[in-house]
């Protein structure tokens, strides 16, 4: 069998498979070029972590350096498959432009420094602010990227230590919404599915997940079961064309912003049809009737007139939906950082809830995370929620917490919500944050209307502190820069989107004095001397199986109990689901099976919110609406975005991910065959708004919001009519700058200061904007074979603070032969 060019080819060869089977193994391996597998001196077990797949692989090392990676046969997630950012990113290790030791701000410069220098002045500035200010003056916002021991060890520093409410991550910008939605239907955090659903579901609906490239190697496992007799029904909710609406057998294309009311509309025709499961609705449900009652008036001719779609399309989708018999579903972006986030999402779960389809092989709901790491974010605390999912207005839980934890429970604080990113932004704007630590993440690309976030982040007042392998757009504002081990090069487990529990092997040394995070983290808390009650050190451990075993208590007797777990019996094995405890020695495949929830009022994550304007339920309401702790069906009708197309903008733009970078590219764009499949921002444009506008394939086009404008070169795609289409990844530190100048390239010059007011997730997906053609392009411009150097990091920076054992699989070329965007 011929060599697979993974760019061009990204899901690899198909190994077809029938409804009810296992998915057979196929062993992807990419190794340096010139090296054989028998020359490696040694494989390193781990997992990847550009996506939030968890796909299990072991890391290939050559003279100390790694030198490629080959997936593993026998793990549940991806038997032995990888994608392209697993097969070639592992080359960003590697960069000459690896931070290699500490940087301080001197003359307003960044310069090099030994550890203590710059750990002495973290540390000082945040006694004199916990002097003068208080620990609300300080802030961490941290990433999905970082291991579990890690956010554990950060969530204990910030809220047992400082006692500071602010600590989210950018987890915010992606898997919030899913958080929030499991915890309005479930009262609880943690996915009810399983990716082993996709072996036995008849029909699979994505809502607003292009699986196809988020997850590649999950959705060649949906293409091979295409492939295999009996394939599935394949149901895609996306405006935009992608490989998944490609290959679906229905293809709804709402207008952006009104995925609410298409989902209103699906559900009303599935109980109008008696499409629903009354006795499992009887004994395991509450709320039906209220959902009955607000879903009246979403017919489908009504939803056709908001949405866009097609009456008939409705009707015939709902049909698919509400007579399968083993529907599996998926939500991601193109719901989370919609308009009305949660309440679209929550009608996902409340489909599986009528129908009575949860707890049973092919019958789930998976409300993907964007990140690797995401979940145990989530489960950590270190995004906004409190550690082993503990309810915050739950004085016992907050008591049992401080238990954990040796200290008084009024020093954790829960005197209102954990404070999520944007208001932690804000805050840092208008100067309550003093200092704020980023660690793993890039906001002066990731977040919203970058203008205004470049302006908060370059405030004297500000003592930025920023822990990253690489000098990115955010590092180069800080005062104080801590160079940061990554994946490969450090120890830890982590999560991934069906709760599965990778350990991930340290196999190389990081370059020069960079540290593991958790190393970073236990030396600030050795600094700032945090005590418990009994005058230990709040942090007792130093090494990351110390660590897990904390995190392990703490996760005791919770949804998430990780008690059964060791890294001796993760070492070896496919990953293993939690819960896991002595009931469930090997794991949990699938969550509320006999319809059992988690959300008893004394034992549950969360009360809930009203969907549309966020507002709290108080403990005694929940206590009413649900004593019996069963699922809660939530409605909620559709309002208008905020921020409607119309006039001077009449452009819906909406933002998301491609198959070969994961966020702001400080990783892929450093692997060469993932830089040069897809080197520049482009905007994709409907066939007539460009026949309208004078646009040709290639074009240089100007986009513009009211915040700003980028510049892209134009696609022509089968995106909806008045759909624009920007990919977010694309900053500035590949250009030697620290923002546009002029027009900018970054998707999130354009993106608007919006939450959703239950999740606080940013509302990316929902801009007004207007198009200009600036010049002809004469075609797609050519991808460059090498990625763009960046800048050196040795001695003096230039940087400011101012203003704005496969078959097949194995034997892959260097350079890609073709390109596949």
């Amino acid at each position: 069998m011929g060599r697979t060019d993974r760019i061009a080819e990204p899901w690899g060869r198909r190994t077809p498979y029938a409804r009810g089977e296992a998915w057979p193994a196929r062993v992807d391996t990419r190794l340096a070029d010139g090296l054989a597998p028998e020359d490696v001196d040694r494989w390193v077990q781990s997992a990847s972590i550009l996506h939030s797949n968890g796909d299990g692989l072991d890391i290939a090392v050559k003279d100390g350096r790694i030198a490629g990676v080959r997936g593993r046969a026998g793990d549940r997630v991806n038997h032995g498959r990888l994608g392209p950012k697993d097969l070639f990113g592992w080359q960003a290790n590697a960069s000459p432009d690896r931070l290699r030791r500490p940087l301080v701000r001197q003359g307003g410069e960044l310069v090099e420094t030994d550890w203590d220098t710059a750990m002495d002045r973290v540390a000082a500035r945040t006694r004199e602010l916990m002097e003068e200010r208080g620990p609300s003056s300080i802030g961490f916002y941290t990433t999905g990227q970082l291991f579990a021991e890690e956010y554990y060890t950060l969530t204990l520093i910030a809220r047992g230590g400082i006692g500071t409410n602010h600590l989210d991550g950018n987890t915010r910008l992606c898997t919030s919404t899913a958080a929030e939605a499991l915890k309005e239907s479930f009262a609880c955090d943690g996915q009810p599915g399983s990716y082993t659903d996709i072996d036995h579901a008849d029909t699979i609906a994505l809502f607003g997940h292009n699986m196809a490239e988020t997850q590649t190697v999950l959705w060649t496992r949906v293409l091979d079961r295409l492939a295999g007799p009996n394939p599935p029904v394949v149901v895609c909710v996306d405006p935009r064309p992608t490989p998944v609406a490609r290959a679906a057998t229905v293809h709804l294309a709402p207008r952006p912003g009104t995925n609410l009311a298409l989902m209103n509309g699906l559900l009303h025709e599935i109980i109008r049809n008696g499409w629903t499961d009354g006795d499992y609705i009887d004994r395991h449900v509450t709320g039906y009737g209220e959902l009955r009652e607000r879903l009246e008036a979403y017919t489908p001719e009504h939803v056709a007139d908001i949405c866009g779609v097609p009456a008939e399309q409705i009707t015939g989708t709902a049909r698919l939906l509400g007579t399968a018999e083993r529907l599996l579903s998926t939500v991601l972006q193109g719901f989370y950082q919609s308009h009305q986030a949660t309440a679209a999402s929550v009608q996902v779960n409340n489909l599986h809830l009528v129908r009575g389809m949860l707890g049973r092989p092919g019958c789930g709901v998976l409300q993907m995370n964007g990140q690797p790491t995401a979940q145990n974010t989530r489960e950590c605390g270190a995004n906004g929620d409190m550690p082993g999912f503990r309810n915050w207005e739950n004085d016992a839980h907050m008591a049992d917490l401080a238990r954990v934890w040796n200290v008084d429970p009024l020093n954790i604080p829960h005197y209102a919500p954990p404070t999520h990113a944007l208001q932690m932004f804000r805050y840092a704007e208008e100067g309550s944050i003093r200092m704020l630590w980023i660690s793993g993440t890039n906001p002066a690309v990731s977040l919203p209307e970058l203008r205004r976030i470049r302006s908060v982040l370059s405030q004297d007042r500000l003592f930025l502190v920023v822990q990253d392998a690489f000098l990115t757009e955010t590092a180069r504002l800080a005062d104080v820069v801590l160079p940061a081990a990554i994946w490969g090069e450090k120890t830890g487990t982590f999560t991934n989107a069906d709760r599965t529990v990778h350990l991930s092997e340290k196999a190389v040394e990081p370059p020069g004095e960079a540290r593991s995070d958790l190393e970073i983290f236990c030396d600030y808390a050795r600094r700032l001397d945090f005590r418990d009650k009994d005058g230990g050190p709040l942090v007792p451990w130093n090494d990351p199986e110390a660590a897990f075993e904390g995190w392990k208590e703490c996760s005791r007797g919770r949804p998430c109990d990780y008690t059964g777990i060791t890294y001796a019996k993760l070492r070896g094995s496919g990953g293993i689901q939690w819960p896991c405890d002595e009931d469930h020695p090997e794991g949990t495949e699938r969550l509320y099976a006999d319809g059992a929830f988690w959300s008893r009022p004394d034992y549950c994550e969360s009360y809930g919110r009203d969907l549309i304007t966020g507002a709290p339920l108080e403990e005694t309401e929940y206590r009413a609406l649900n004593p019996d702790g069963r699922a809660v069906l939530k409605a909620a009708s559709y309002f208008p975005p905020h921020e409607a197309p119309g006039g001077d903008h009449p452009f819906a733009l909406i933002t998301g991910r491609t198959l070969y970078h994961f966020h702001t590219r400080t990783k892929t764009a450093r692997a060469p065959q993932l830089q040069a499949a897809a080197p520049e921002v482009w905007v994709e444009i409907s066939p007539r708004d460009a026949a309208a506008h004078g646009i040709g394939e290639g074009d240089l086009v100007e986009i513009g919001t009211p915040r700003g404008t980028v510049r892209a070169r134009a696609r022509i795609s089968g995106i909806r009519d008045d759909v624009l289409f920007l990919p977010f990844h694309y900053g500035y530190w590949d250009t030697g700058g620290d923002g546009p100048d002029g027009a900018g390239r970054a998707a999130n010059e354009l993106t608007i200061t919006d939450w959703d007011p239950v999740s606080k997730q940013p509302l990316f997906k929902t801009a007004a904007a207007r198009l200009r053609r600036v010049e002809a392009g004469g075609g797609p411009a050519p991808a460059p074979t090498t990625t763009a150097s960046a800048p050196a990091t040795a001695g003096t920076v230039p940087a400011t603070r101012g203003g704005a054992a496969g078959e097949a699989e194995d034997d892959l070329p260097a350079t890609p032969t073709g390109g596949s965007r």
